[in-house]
């Protein structure tokens, strides 16, 4: 690799090395990555695609930096950052770059009288991460808006339009998820006409709560488990439904949890004691028990350790799996 970086410079002039991926993730954690390249355009970005896989080096398309623990070590690649970002609205139609921040769209939307989004309203990240991970809130996500994704096909390197039913959105998945040779380039989301001030009510109420209920002065990834969903009336199901008596005569909070086919993952650590919970420079959160917190000096390996306890814990005491929301680089 060491012999390759003087031809990269010549096809990516912007390209840098050995920057640290800590800078560029709301953790504050993570080592290096071997090259280093901002993508500004959208030629930009399929440019740096293009030089990674005639090189044959492994690459990483980064957007926000949040639900992503780097490793200690960093990533020994090319890590591309996505700051392709232009927003444009039309009537009900709001087009975006993926590596615009969620909030733009949150913000535009209002601006335009739109509801749909105001689940979004203090939500980190960018486009492109928000669909890939289908994130949602207050019973809404992005499944809910997207009607089309503009992706890049790594195998054939076509530029394609998918609808929403080809993006395959579940709870905190999507297409995107299980194929990585799908680059999200741009989407349209599609949304209702509200009341302004209606809408910036219900956009106040959610922050609100998320100032009440998430360590927002502290570093973190956001949540690091899914929560546990299913759905008790169909044949579809995400997750598992706690049905141990004897655990359900002890937390009778379960019964309204299965009824409604969630419980939260906050819940399960929470129970299990493991609220401030600390290792190393990292600790569960005292406020929110699905949130790691970097107390500042915090390593992924410390990280890493929690996650392997709460799901340790969790499993022993309620019987569940708990699956990460996170992604890992670098491991």
């Amino acid at each position: 690799m060491k012999r390759i970086g003087p031809k990269l410079k010549r096809l990516l002039p912007a390209i840098q090395k050995n920057i640290l991926l800590k800078n560029y993730t709301t953790l504050k954690i993570g080592g290096p990555a071997k090259y280093f390249y901002v993508a500004k355009t959208k030629n930009e970005l399929i440019k740096a695609i293009l030089t990674a896989k005639k090189f044959k080096l492994p690459f990483f398309i980064l957007g926000g930096g949040s639900n992503l623990l780097v490793s200690d070590k960093g990533f020994n690649g090319m890590v591309i950052k996505c700051q392709i970002s232009n927003v444009k609205c039309q009537t009900s139609r709001l087009y975006a770059e993926a590596g615009a921040p969620l909030f733009l769209l949150v913000n535009q939307s209002t601006k335009q009288s739109l509801s749909g989004l105001e689940w979004a309203a203090g939500i980190p990240g960018t486009v492109g991460g928000a669909i890939r991970g289908n994130a949602g809130a207050f019973d809404g996500s992005m499944a809910d808006v997207i009607k089309k994704v503009e992706v890049l096909d790594k195998k054939d390197l076509k530029i394609r339009k998918l609808n929403q039913k080809d993006c395959k959105f579940s709870y905190r998945d999507s297409v995107f998820k299980k194929n990585k040779d799908l680059v999200i380039l741009s989407a349209e989301s599609r949304l209702k006409k509200g009341n302004k001030r209606e809408i910036q009510k219900k956009m106040k109420e959610y922050l609100s709560y998320r100032k009440k209920t998430q360590p927002l002065n502290f570093s973190s990834a956001g949540s690091i488990f899914q929560n546990q969903k299913f759905h008790p009336h169909t044949k579809i199901w995400c997750g598992k439904q706690i049905k141990n008596q004897k655990l359900l005569k002890e937390f009778p909070r379960l019964k309204e949890f299965n009824t409604k086919g969630l419980v939260p993952a906050a819940y399960l650590i929470e129970k299990c004691g493991l609220k401030g919970k600390r290792m190393g420079g990292v600790k569960i959160s005292e406020k929110h028990a699905n949130f790691i917190i970097n107390l500042g000096k915090g390593q992924a390996k410390d990280v890493i350790k929690l996650i392997n306890l709460v799901k340790k814990k969790v499993k022993k005491k309620f019987g569940v799996e708990l699956e990460e929301e996170i992604q890992r680089l670098g491991f």
